[in-house]
């Protein structure tokens, strides 16, 4: 009876090591579970940082062109809507960005855009009004004799702003 009842324990013992060596499917339910979570969260921000990225990538493409505009304004007098000139002078788009400039004797408009870029945002760097502005709605130049906007965006974009 003693010889049976080691048996019986010896057997227990040996069938609980044998259920603790894996994970019950509750356990691996409630870990997908907080994974799904963490990705819920993870996602929209990464796609949000990258929206940001790229609106960074325009402002920085539109600074650097009015650099330029101004280094040509210095050396001859006159502002150029020409992408080559403005390619010459050392300015190269970022990949994506399409950018406009348009030139009045009295200065300059430079609009930027980008479509993997903010839906809600526009970019112009107008000369005359104080620079960049960042708005909801699109704005026009305040340069009332301003030329038509030329389309200065690389053919093979790629890059950064005027480096």
């Amino acid at each position: 009876m003693l010889d049976m009842l080691k048996r019986i324990i010896a057997r227990r013992e040996d069938g609980t090591e044998e259920k603790d060596q894996g994970f019950t499917l509750i356990e691996l339910l409630v870990v997908i579970v907080i994974v799904g979570i963490l990705a819920a969260i993870a996602i929209p921000i990464f796609l949000n940082q990258r929206q940001k990225a790229v609106d960074s990538g325009i402002e920085s493409d539109l600074k650097a062109l009015a650099t330029i505009e101004e280094t040509l304004y210095t050396d001859t007098q006159a502002y150029s809507s020409t992408k080559t000139e403005l390619e010459d002078e050392g300015f190269k788009a970022s990949e994506g960005n399409k950018i406009e400039v348009a030139v009045s004797p009295d200065g300059y408009c430079i609009k930027g855009e980008n479509d993997a870029g903010s839906d809600d945002k526009f970019f112009i760097y107008d000369s005359n009004d104080g620079g960049l502005k960042v708005t909801d709605a699109l704005v026009e130049c305040s340069i009332t004799d301003i030329g038509s906007y030329t389309d200065v965006t690389a053919a093979a974009s790629g890059g950064g702003g005027g480096e």
